[in-house]
This record gives structure tokens, sequence and C-alpha cells, in this order.
């Protein structure tokens, strides 16, 4: 099983991880100095136990564990990826193990959706501009990027879910990319307005249901607030299935709200686009999110 780059082809990502993948002592102990902002360690300490020591000591252990597992191969290795699992888990260093084996199955089970991540395509383009999903340029008043999803612009006889997927997977990947996000977490926004009982059609039953319960065991981020406004009546019953599939502390976290005051009585204004009471326009904050996604893309190419 093989864990890739969201944003490369697979040829030049296979080459990365064999230059990454070696067994070696040197390498288990190879370590990029820490670069987040000296508040947000703060944060990582109290939150997740983590400082220099704790990291260094994950990171050479996660290493070591993955050479000699083979149900792991030409994995990526460097400390971006490698965190991303010790962070959702808080460093408990077996926990993020087991977490890295679902994400591997996650992807090796729904190749289509990690299979050709490019934003470039057509209808992945279409998809991000239509406000189907996309980030808010803003981060909350927790330090938090903001996800938010209209599904306005998602037609159903134009779209497909594989379409649907990718553009999460891209959303999700991107973002993990910034260790600051890795740390402090995500909130999310979702307007269920335009949403028909039509669909629940794009996924079979099992697969909708294997896809919520291991994308939160499985893709590693800190899903710390989700909040959705204009759940329509008809799929009342999808939400309540949703609820089954995810754990208790998530259920916690995610909110319902059936007009726009309450929701802003509980999300920050400014971080939601002007349609939604905040100062920019959404077209202006999709344009904003492509270009950072573009931005993401030429870093990893050079």
């Amino acid at each position: 099983m093989t864990a890739m780059s969201p944003t490369t082809s697979d040829d030049t990502v296979g080459a990365d991880c064999q230059k990454n993948h070696t067994s070696t002592d040197d390498w288990c102990s190879c370590f990029e100095t820490c670069t987040l902002p000296k508040h947000i360690q703060e944060v990582a300490l109290i939150e997740l136990r983590e400082n220099e020591s704790a990291r260094r000591q994950a990171i050479s252990s996660f290493r070591q564990w993955i050479s000699k597992n083979a149900d792991v191969q030409n994995v990526i290795t460097d400390e971006n990826f490698l965190l991303r699992f010790l962070r959702a888990k808080k460093f408990s260093l077996p926990m993020a193990q087991q977490m890295l084996l679902k994400y591997l199955n996650l992807r090796q089970r729904f190749p289509m959706y990690f299979m050709g991540l490019d934003c470039m395509i057509p209808s992945i383009n279409e998809l991000i501009d239509s406000g189907y999903m996309f980030v808010s340029p803003f981060r909350d008043n927790e330090g938090r990027r903001v996800i938010i999803g209209t599904a306005k612009g998602f037609d159903l006889r134009k779209y497909s879910n594989r379409d649907l997927g990718i553009v999460h997977i891209i959303t999700y990947e991107t973002l993990l990319n910034d260790e600051v996000n890795q740390v402090v977490g995500f909130t999310h926004f979702g307007d269920f307005d335009s949403i028909t009982p039509a669909y629940i059609t794009l996924f079979a039953p099992n697969e909708f249901a294997t896809l919520i319960k291991w994308g939160e065991q499985s893709i590693p981020m800190r899903h710390k607030a989700i909040h959705l406004l204009n759940v329509p009546t008809p799929i009342k019953f999808a939400y309540d299935y949703f609820r089954t599939r995810i754990s208790p502390k998530l259920n916690s976290r995610l909110k319902m709200y059936t007009s726009l005051s309450e929701l802003q009585e509980n999300l920050d204004k400014k971080v939601l686009p002007k349609e939604y009471g905040g100062e920019m326009p959404m077209a202006e904050m999709i344009s904003k999110y492509l270009l950072s996604i573009y931005y993401n893309l030429f870093k990893q190419h050079l």
C-alpha cells in the first residue's frame, strides 16, 4: 500500500517515495527544524503533548516501524506527512500507526477518490468554482481554517460521486500540508438548502456508510466544529444516519441551525462569505482558494 501526495503525478510520487524510504538509522534520525509559530507550539504542547523531544522520538520510531512493517510499502516518510497522524492522535504512536494503516486501506478500497487529484481537470475546477466546497481565507477566533460547502453548484446531471470525492480529498490534503492546521484543527460550515433526496443516490448505501466511518477514522484531521444550516426535512433521515456513523466526540461538535442569525451567534461572521453575512464575496473567496491550491502544486514541483 502506498501513500501519495495529492497534487503530483503518480510517477513522480513513486520516485519520491523510494527516495524517502530507507531503513538506515541515519534516515530515521534525520529531522527538520520546527517552523511552528511560538503560540502554536504552545497549543501543540498543551493539547497534543508535543515538544521537540517528543516530536523527534515519535518520528524516529514511526519511521523505524514503517521500514519493518510488511503491510506498509513505499510510504511517504517526511515529517509533515507523519506529523499529520501523530498530531491527530495526540502523539500516541500506536494510535497514529493504526490511523496510517486505515488511511492506506481507505485509499486501497476507494482508489477512484485518490487518483488524479488535479484541480485543473475541468469538472473539478468547475465544481470548486461553483462553491460546492472551498476554504475561507480567514481563520476563525480559534485560529482554525474554515471549510465551506454550499452544494448549490453540484448538478447531479453533470457531476459524479467521483468528482465530489476528489474535491473533498484535494481540500483536505491541501490544508494538511500546513502544519498550523494540523495542530489547531478545522471548522466546517455547510449550507444544505439546495440538497434533495436525489443526492443520496450518488452512493450505494454500504459505500456511503463506509466512507463516513472510515473517513473520520482514517484521514488525519482534527475536526473541532461542524455547523450545518438549512438541513431540509426530506433528508433529515440521512442526517440522522450520518450521526450514527460518527464518534460521540464528533457528534458533540456538530450543530444544526435553521436561520442565518442563529448560525452567526456561533460562527464568526468574518469567516463567512458576504452572502452569509461576511465581508468578502463568495466568488472572491473561491478565487483565493484556487490560487492557494495552485501555489501548493507549484511548491511541490520545485
